[in-house]
């Protein structure tokens, strides 16, 4: 039996107890209105978009490229949130927020072009046409949603959990499917930064991903991995299989 879901942002469709992915990202009205109304930057490699602490003044689109959403804990040690690319939304958490400060800091990953418009302009528009908020107000959910079932992973299944999931979340974003079972990231990532994607060292990670590497579940080449058994890696986990609207890194 198949059920299909429709909303304004995107599709889900359901078959036995699965999630077959039709996904949208941010609605396509305030995409529109970032193309229309925003200033273009472009943004080097290694360039800070905006950093912790920082005074928000913009909301920012990606247009290209790929940028690091990323937090600095007390002891220096940096914890990866998300990692963003085409028609990511960054800077949004500050949104009808009295906290006028970034408690994020973004640097972009590769050569990257992002649209801007100013929180103060953003926040007239939403106010002035209603369905437009209301499809923002879904986007927010469904981001929360995500964000919460990231959050789960990293703290209920351990470091391998983390990894794992992770690892699924970086295919659904960024993967590029071989076959039913094999799925090639095509994003650069090295070992540091994939840490600091789960959360913890990079000593742990590169254990974690040697020992996959001798089950022959992955390979890397080039800070390229491909994923050779992704239902292994939903297994270890015990993966609800969320729908992949859910089930992203960005």
């Amino acid at each position: 039996m198949i059920f299909l879901y429709i909303s304004n942002n995107f599709t889900f469709k359901l078959e036995g107890c699965g999630f077959i992915n039709t996904l949208q990202m941010i609605p396509q009205k305030i995409v529109a209105l970032f193309h229309s109304k925003g200033t273009l930057i472009k943004a080097d490699k290694g360039t800070h978009i905006f950093q912790e602490g920082e005074i928000a003044n913009h909301i920012f689109l990606i247009q290209s490229g790929s940028i690091q959403i990323s937090k600095e804990t007390e002891n220096g040690k940096e914890l990866t949130i998300r990692i963003c690319g085409l028609n990511s939304l960054i800077g949004e958490s500050l949104i009808f927020c009295e906290n006028q400060h970034h408690s994020t800091s973004a640097k972009t990953l590769a050569n990257s072009e992002l649209f801007s418009i100013h929180i103060d302009q953003f926040e007239t528009m939403l106010n002035e046409q209603t369905t437009m908020l209301i499809d923002y107000l879904k986007w927010v959910q469904t981001e929360n949603i995500k964000n919460q079932s990231r959050l789960r992973d990293l703290v209920l299944h351990g470091k391998k959990g983390a990894l794992y999931s992770t690892l699924i979340r970086l295919a659904n974003t960024y993967g590029e499917h071989r076959n039913d079972n094999e799925v090639y990231i095509n994003l650069v990532l090295t070992n540091t930064e994939l840490a600091n994607l789960c959360a913890t060292s990079r000593e742990m990670v590169n254990r974690m991903l040697t020992d996959l590497r001798k089950k022959k579940k992955i390979t890397m080449e080039k800070s390229y991995i491909t994923i050779l058994d992704i239902n292994y890696l939903k297994e270890e986990i015990d993966c609800e299989n969320c729908p992949l609207v859910i089930c992203r890194i960005d």
